[in-house]
This record gives structure tokens, C-alpha cells and sequence, in this order.
């Protein structure tokens, strides 16, 4: 059939033909090259569409979603103008907390918590060590000596303050591995710290007298004060003295992220945490407390319920978030490294710390490892605490401190 009349034929509209059944269906309707709205791409001008270029859209967008975007820890301390020395601080101090959270999620860590430190003799008012305090405690030490911003560091690993530099800028005290003894059920353990200013008119003493010393110093004069929860996620809550922040670990990026801006402890809450087979061996006015709030008749109407952990940061971290009461009424927490930082914490948050009778803050440090009762709290459940006066365990009957 000849070419022209093969031209002059009118072609039929055929079917598609049927996919096979191992064929992918067909792809969607391709997008538009960008999917960057045109009202961002132009702007009106004098009565007519001018057009931005695409990378400076494209930057633009990218500043904003990183304005909005949560700080890290180092970025906040940036944008709040912190001292460029307590950066560097902080910033080896999220360092070493990062270890130990691995350190404690490690497969290794039950056999660690069952297993005995090294021997030898511990001194008054500390607990026999255990090998993972111990591995916190270098850690946290090797960070700080790398920081060169620790002139010493008191820690309850240690019968002694260590003295580390003799012109850095800060105080460091700690208890490096809060919990220690549950690791092996997997219960929350934690890290205590507290920073404060070197006292440099003691620069004349002698070097472990000048250690000593600085480690002493009242509550009062913290610059610094936090803890690190290890627990389903790893959380440093810290304050500079301008509110309680807590920022939470986000593995994708190793980056401690702001998460929970201005912590504010309720006025009130429904839970106090303390343990309660000892009910039998408190004061008169704990029992009564405890008894009030229970059936709901004291100033809160309504029935408190008990929670308890045994892991002082744990049990705090909960107080904080939902209100109430964690207290442990016997002579046991250490005032220099664990309820100091913790009371700060607190008052930072719109709550209390005390011994039952003062403010936590206010109590002179004499000795290192010096212990007391400590009761952390909403202000409303605190003042009522403390209104029954005798809260304070002064006896030990029966068991380990």
C-alpha cells in the first residue's frame, strides 16, 4: 500500500494494554521542580511579580526551621552570653556524662555493680565504693583535667578533695554514680554535680587545707548546679542560677537538645516518695504526715499516693516534673555534693529544699562527706512538712546506712 494512502487513514483509539501482574503500577504525576510556594518565590513590587532567586528562598527557609529548632546545651549557654570558661566546662562535663551513659547501658554493667572496689579503708560518712562509681569517678576526673578549668574536685569517691590546677577558674563536686547498687535491675542512676567560683583569696594556704576549703563553700554560692538521669533517655537538668532547664540526649545527632525550657515544680503535688518500711522507726510528726496526706486530710484534699525508686536522682526528677514530696528522713544524703546541688535545683524551679527544720542552702558545710535528712519538694507540700516539726529520723535501728 502506497505511503500517501497510508496517510489518509483514520487512526483507531486503541486500549491500553493490561499491566502484567509482576509489573509495577505506573508512577504518580511528577511534582512541579519546586515545591517552594510561589508567594515566597515572588514578592509584588510596585504592582508587579518580582522573582527571588531559589537559593536565597531556600536559605531563607532553612534559617527559620533552624531558629525554630530547639538549642543544644552549647547553644544555649551561647545564646545566654555564659563565660566562655564555664562553656568550656560544661561542655567536658557533657562529655564525660555521655561515657557514662554508655558505660552504664554497656552489656558489662551487672557484673561491674555485683563485682568489689579495690581495698582499703573508707572514710566516715562514705559508702564502700563499688568498680562503676569508680570508673565514673575517672571519667569525670579525666574530663575535668582536660577542661583546665578545675582548680579541685571533691567527689564522694574520694576520702579527699583532689587539687587540679592551681589557676583554673572553678569548684567542681559530684557524685559521680548515684544508684550505683540497683544497676543490676536496671533501675535510673544518675550524676550529681555543682560548680562554683574558686575562692582566691585561699590561693595562701596550703594546697590540700586550700582544697578542703573551697569544697566547703555554702550552697548559697553555687554558680552551677545539675544532675544526669541515665534512664529509658538520658536527661542533664541544670541550672545557672536563672531557672532549671533539662535537656535531653538525642543519640541521632550526640547532642544533649533543650527539651524542657524553665522547669517550674508545681505549687502542689499528689505523690510522696520515701521509703515506707521504715514508717515504724520516723518521729512521731513524719507518721503523722505521712498518715494525713494518705487519707487525704491535710491541706490537699485529695489522697496522695507513694512512689519510690531508691535513686535519689530518679525520684527527684519525678518531684520535679510532677510536684509532691521525695525525702529521705534519716542522716544519709550528703549535703556537699548531693543535697546542694539538688536544693538549688529546687529554688530554681519554684521549690524547696531542707533538712526538715532549714533551708538546705543556708547550712554551712563542715566536713566533706557530711550527712543529713533531706526533703525536696513542692513549696505547699514542703511548708506542710515541715509544720509538723518532728520530721527528722535521728535513730538507725536495724539496718545500713
Amino acid at each position: 500500500m502506497p505511503l500517501s494512502s497510508l496517510s489518509l487513514c483514520p487512526l483507531r483509539h486503541q486500549p491500553p494494554l493490561p499491566l502484567p501482574p509482576t509489573s509495577n503500577p505506573p508512577p504518580p504525576p511528577s511534582r512541579p521542580r519546586s515545591s517552594i510556594p510561589l508567594t515566597q518565590l515572588a514578592r509584588r513590587r510596585n504592582g508587579a511579580l518580582v522573582f527571588r532567586p531559589r537559593a536565597a528562598v531556600t536559605d531563607d527557609m532553612a534559617g527559620a526551621a533552624a531558629a525554630a529548632s530547639p538549642p543544644t546545651l552549647l547553644e544555649y549557654m551561647g545564646r545566654t552570653d555564659a563565660a566562655a570558661d564555664l562553656t568550656v566546662l560544661v561542655a567536658h562535663i557533657q562529655s564525660a556524662c555521655k561515657r557514662i551513659a554508655a558505660l552504664v547501658a554497656s552489656p558489662n554493667n551487672a557484673e561491674l555493680s555485683r563485682a568489689k572496689a579495690g581495698s582499703g579503708a573508707v572514710a566516715a560518712g562514705r559508702d564502700a565504693p563499688k568498680p562503676l562509681d569508680e570508673l565514673s569517678n575517672e571519667i569525670i576526673l579525666s574530663s575535668l583535667q582536660s577542661s583546665g578549668k578545675v582548680a579541685v574536685m571533691a567527689s564522694e569517691e574520694n576520702d579527699l578533695p583532689i587539687w587540679i590546677s592551681d589557676d583554673a577558674p572553678y569548684v567542681f563536686v559530684t557524685d559521680p554514680l548515684d544508684g550505683s547498687r540497683n544497676i543490676e535491675v536496671s533501675i535510673p542512676t544518675g550524676t550529681i554535680f555543682g560548680i562554683y567560683n574558686r575562692l582566691v583569696e585561699l590561693d595562701h594556704l596550703p594546697v590540700q587545707e586550700r582544697a578542703q576549703l573551697n569544697s566547703l563553700q555554702s550552697g548559697t554560692r553555687l554558680v552551677v548546679a545539675g544532675y544526669v538521669l541515665y534512664s529509658s533517655a538520658t536527661i542533664l537538668c541544670i541550672s545557672f542560677g536563672a531557672g532549671t532547664h533539662a535537656f535531653t540526649l538525642d543519640h541521632s545527632i550526640g547532642e544533649f537538645i533543650l527539651t524542657h525550657p524553665t522547669m517550674q515544680i508545681p505549687p502542689r503535688g499528689q505523690i510522696y516518695s520515701v521509703n515506707d518500711a521504715r514508717y515504724f522507726d520516723w518521729p512521731e510528726g513524719l507518721r503523722k504526715y505521712i498518715d494525713t496526706i494518705r487519707q487525704g486530710k491535710g491541706q490537699h484534699p485529695k489522697k496522695y499516693s507513694a512512689r519510690y525508686v531508691c535513686s535519689l536522682v530518679a525520684d527527684f526528677h519525678r518531684t520535679l516534673i510532677y510536684g509532691g514530696v521525695a525525702m529521705n528522713p534519716r542522716d544519709h544524703l550528703r549535703l556537699v555534693y548531693e543535697a546542694n546541688p539538688l536544693s538549688f535545683l529546687a529554688e530554681q524551679a519554684g521549690g524547696r529544699g531542707s533538712d526538715g527544720k532549714n533551708r538546705i542552702l543556708s547550712i554551712q558545710p563542715v566536713k566533706l562527706h557530711q550527712r543529713l535528712p533531706l526533703f525536696l519538694g513542692s513549696m505547699e507540700d514542703m511548708l506542710e512538712l515541715e509544720s509538723y516539726g518532728d520530721v527528722q529520723q535521728k535513730v538507725n535501728p536495724g539496718y545500713e546506712v
